[in-house]
């Protein structure tokens, strides 16, 4: 059984973790199974939009094997440690938008890589929360970077050093879920976001969230020469051209992402 799958359906990617038996927890051979999805989603132009999802019911992913953790080396642990670290940012830098679809807990790393995605939404009453410090360590997969600037340093901090546990409500209160839902409605939500996205220019959306992502690390001078960057990658293209015909003569665009 593939510890990881993946297909594509209408533009959108659909990356499930599929370990339902250990909650979806991330070992050596799920985060090299990952990684080669992710290098892979990087260069398909077919694929528009990216949602991350957990088999089962109980978890997207409750985060580091621990069981594969206590039979590792200090060296083999840095390994891991390194290889979640890299395999998430590799998500976070996806061109594609990308949704985290948290079908139940979402602990440690499992967090992590729903903080990697752009949107993330949740079923009803459902666990989440960087729980590592209450196991000896801290988030090491970028959690300690990702979720202050989302939610501000103070709160950040403040769930990071007591391993808090949120559930999906306060979570959204706090600003990290896009939105609660049920869980009947949970995939069909993201599908709807992700169809909506890929209506648009594969080429400026692209380009619009390269914009956004970068700025947020710069001063907003810095940003507002980003975006000018940005802009200035769709003006020759050829779906540029598409959509200004397309107002002309009264329909809806086809853009082919060139």
């Amino acid at each position: 059984m593939a510890v990881v799958t993946y297909e594509v359906k209408n533009h959108i990617g659909y990356v499930t973790l599929n370990r339902p038996e250990v909650l979806n927890c991330f070992n050596f051979d799920t985060l090299s199974v990952l990684q080669g999805i992710v290098d892979d989603i990087y260069s398909d132009r077919d694929v528009r939009a990216v949602i991350f999802m957990g088999s089962g019911e109980r978890a997207f992913s409750a985060g580091a094997d621990l069981k594969e953790r206590r039979t590792l080396t200090e060296s083999e642990v840095r390994r891991n440690v390194k290889k979640i670290r890299e395999v998430f940012t590799a998500v976070e830098s996806l061109p594609q938008p990308t949704i985290a679809a948290l079908n139940g807990y979402a602990f440690g790393g499992g967090f992590e890589l729903a903080l990697a995605c752009d949107f993330r939404y949740a079923v009803e009453g459902t666990k989440m929360g960087l729980t590592e410090t209450s196991l000896g360590i801290i988030p090491g997969a970028g959690g300690t970077q990702r979720l202050p600037r989302l939610i501000g340093t103070a709160k950040a901090m403040e769930l990071v050093l007591t391993a808090r546990k949120l559930s999906s409500e306060e979570a959204y209160e706090y600003g990290i879920l896009n939105g609660v839902v049920q869980r009947e409605r949970l995939l069909a939500t993201c599908e709807e976001l992700a169809t909506e996205i890929c209506r648009n220019a594969p080429v400026a959306v692209q380009q619009a969230k390269f914009a956004v992502r970068e700025g947020m690390n710069v001063d907003r001078h810095t940003g507002m020469a980003i975006e000018s960057k940005a802009y200035e990658v769709t003006i020759p293209t050829k779906d540029r051209i598409e959509a200004l015909d397309a107002f002309s003569e009264k329909r809806k665009p086809e853009f082919k992402g060139e």
